[in-house]
Parts: structure tokens; C-alpha cells; sequence
């Protein structure tokens, strides 16, 4: 008898245990969030490193980040296929207002660089001027001996050899502030290419992303392109120093950024209201390197507008940017990116809290 009890005990038990088994792998898939999000490769570095870092914050979020090009990443937003796009260049005000109701969200600051590959020439030796940067592009300064090239560099033996011209391939937030600084030193290069991710390049080779034109340059005897600082720094590439608004050749670097950075006395929308007139190119001040510029997360506003997130999703999104704009800015430096000063950290907070699900505040959940 005892032992048909203690067996009629055991099938209870077992019987108890299989159906709390599903009950606890449930709860724990529940508990997992995969955010997705992709654009810009100028702040992928730095983006990579928050995935692995974040992790060990909160293990229940895995971020997936596809470096494709600020082009592509707003394509993607838009279409609302990603759960967060990314972007070196603002929205324009056409593409803000088909979004409906996005916001910008800075994440990080970072340069252009102009990498370059001379034989012969000492690393980070060259110096260049805006105008200069600007006619090689047109077309108008063919070879490294140039005149005018010569002129800024007295002391370097330049080769009598074609510029070898290289520049993004696809969609590129990185082009945009190379073509923004552009547009405002040279006339010609404003009137007859502009500013936008997407340009109709006068002269020169494409190549995909900033690892595609850094491994161009790398791999091109004679060529130049510009490429992330982030990306300089990894890669060992040479870069120039480029002449800034006040006359002064500055080697792109954290402190030349940040000195960019606090010499451009932006005044910043808030972050549901169009940012297309933001940029700190060519920044005044001495020590400030030219081609520096935020690079920003795009999210709605009211996130269940987006098809591909849902409440749980949201609530993890929330967390992940906050914790990036906050206590994840200290990866920055290592990576060659400048923290965000702490105005831009209070606005971004303010963006976040004002973050929706169906009407809810995320940031009360």
C-alpha cells in the first residue's frame, strides 16, 4: 500500500513538474528583448561596444546592429522595418515629415578625417585647406605636386602622381558632413554638388561604408578619402591636418573635436522637432577641427507606431538608449569619439521620457 501511494505521489509530482517546466521557459523567453536597429558606420565602433557592455547590464537584451550606411539606416527607419535607424546627417525636412512624429536622439560626436596614402610622406604630415580638399574633389587639383598643394607643404617632397580620389559608394551620413563642410568654403562645390548623404561626385572611386573607403585608401598607393576618426585610429591610416576657420591647421583629434564641439555654440531643437538645420561643421574657435558632427538615434515618438516593436520591446529600447546617452558615454573616449557634454545628455533624457506605447509613458513602466 505504501508503495502504491508513494508512486501515485510521484506521478502527481511529475505530472506538477511538466506543466511549471514550460511555465518557467516561457517566462524566461518573455523576459528576452532583441533590439534591432541600423544606419550610420561612423558610429558602429562605438555602437558594437555598447552591445557587448550592455549585456552585462541586462542580460534579457540582445542589440543587433547592422552597419549599412546612414542612407540605408533611414530608409529603414521610415519603412519601419528596424526598430531604431541611425544617422550622421539629420533628417531632412522632407524625410521628418514623412516620418510623422520621429525624434533625434544624439548619441555620440566624431570627425571626418582626410586618410590618406603616400609612400614617403610621414605620417599625419599633410596639411590641407578646406578649398584645396574642396578642388580636389571637383576634379580641379589632378596631382599630389599641385601648387597648391606644395604651398601648405613646404617641408614634404610631394610625387609628381594622379590623386587617386576616393568617396562613399552608398547613402552616407559620413558624406553628408564631408559634403556640409564643403558646402561652406567653397561656392563652387555648394552650387554644383551640395550637401546630402547622396551626392553626384564630380570625380573619384566608390567604395561602401567607412571600412570600405579606409580599406580603398589602404589598399590605393596616391589616394585620399575621408573616413571617421574612429576608423583612422583602428586602422593606422595617415590624415591630414586640415586648416580650421581661423586660420589654424588642426590634427583631428578627441580635444580638437571637443574644442569643436564647445566652440559651435549650437542652439538645439528639442528632440520631437525637425534637427535638418543642426551642424558644427567648421566650427570658430582655434583649436576646433572643422569637420566634426553628432551622429543620432531615430526613434518615434510614439512607439507603437513602429510595427516591429511591441510594449515589451519598447520598455527595453527605453532602457538601452538611456543607459547609452548616460553611463554608456564612458566608451567614447577609448574610441576616439567625444563624450556628450551634459546638455545634450539632459535633452536627450527629456526626448526619452517623453517616449510613448499607446499613449503610455514608456519611462513609467
Amino acid at each position: 500500500m505504501t508503495n502504491i501511494t508513494n508512486l501515485r505521489k510521484i506521478s502527481v509530482s511529475l505530472i506538477a513538474l511538466s506543466l511549471f517546466i514550460p511555465m518557467v521557459i516561457n517566462s524566461v523567453n518573455a523576459q528576452q528583448v532583441t533590439i534591432n536597429g541600423a544606419g550610420a558606420t561612423f558610429p558602429f565602433p562605438l555602437i558594437d561596444t555598447w552591445r557587448v557592455e550592455y549585456k552585462k547590464v541586462n542580460p534579457d537584451v540582445n542589440l543587433n546592429y547592422a552597419s549599412i550606411g546612414s542612407g540605408g539606416g533611414v530608409k529603414q527607419f521610415l519603412e519601419k522595418t528596424v526598430d531604431f535607424g541611425a544617422s550622421d546627417a539629420p533628417l531632412t525636412e522632407t524625410e521628418f515629415t514623412q516620418a510623422g512624429n520621429p525624434v533625434h536622439i544624439p548619441i555620440t560626436i566624431g570627425s571626418d578625417v582626410m586618410a590618406y596614402n603616400l609612400p614617403g610622406i610621414p605620417e599625419n604630415a599633410l596639411k590641407l585647406t578646406g578649398p584645396v580638399i574642396a578642388d580636389i574633389y571637383l576634379g580641379k587639383i589632378t596631382k599630389w605636386d599641385d601648387p597648391r598643394i606644395a604651398e601648405l607643404n613646404p617641408d614634404l617632397t610631394l610625387p609628381s602622381n594622379e590623386i587617386i580620389v576616393v568617396h562613399r559608394s552608398d547613402g552616407s551620413g559620413t558624406t553628408f558632413v564631408f559634403t556640409d563642410y564643403l558646402s561652406k568654403i567653397s561656392q563652387e562645390w555648394a552650387d554644383k554638388v551640395g550637401a546630402s548623404k547622396s551626392v553626384p561626385w564630380p570625380v573619384g572611386i566608390g567604395a561602401p561604408g567607412n571600412e570600405g573607403v579606409s580599406a580603398a585608401v589602404a589598399g590605393s598607393e596616391n589616394a585620399i578619402g575621408y573616413i571617421e576618426l574612429a576608423y583612422a585610429l583602428t586602422t593606422g591610416a595617415s590624415y591630414a591636418s586640415v586648416q580650421n576657420e581661423e586660420g589654424n591647421f588642426i590634427v583631428p583629434s578627441l580635444n580638437s573635436t571637443q574644442a569643436a564641439v564647445d566652440s559651435s555654440a549650437l542652439v538645439l531643437p528639442q528632440g520631437n522637432s525637425s534637427w535638418s538645420n543642426v551642424s558644427m561643421t567648421n566650427a570658430q574657435g582655434p583649436d576646433s577641427y572643422p569637420l566634426a558632427s553628432f551622429s543620432y538615434a531615430l526613434l518615434y515618438n510614439e512607439l507603437s507606431e513602429n510595427p516591429t516593436i511591441n510594449e515589451q520591446k519598447a520598455k527595453g529600447i527605453f532602457d538601452f538608449m538611456t543607459w547609452a546617452v548616460t553611463e554608456g558615454q564612458e566608451f567614447a573616449s577609448p574610441l576616439g569619439y567625444v563624450p556628450l557634454p551634459e546638455t545634450v545628455v539632459e535633452l536627450n533624457q527629456q526626448t526619452l521620457n517623453s517616449l510613448t506605447f499607446n499613449g503610455n509613458p514608456i519611462s513609467t513602466q
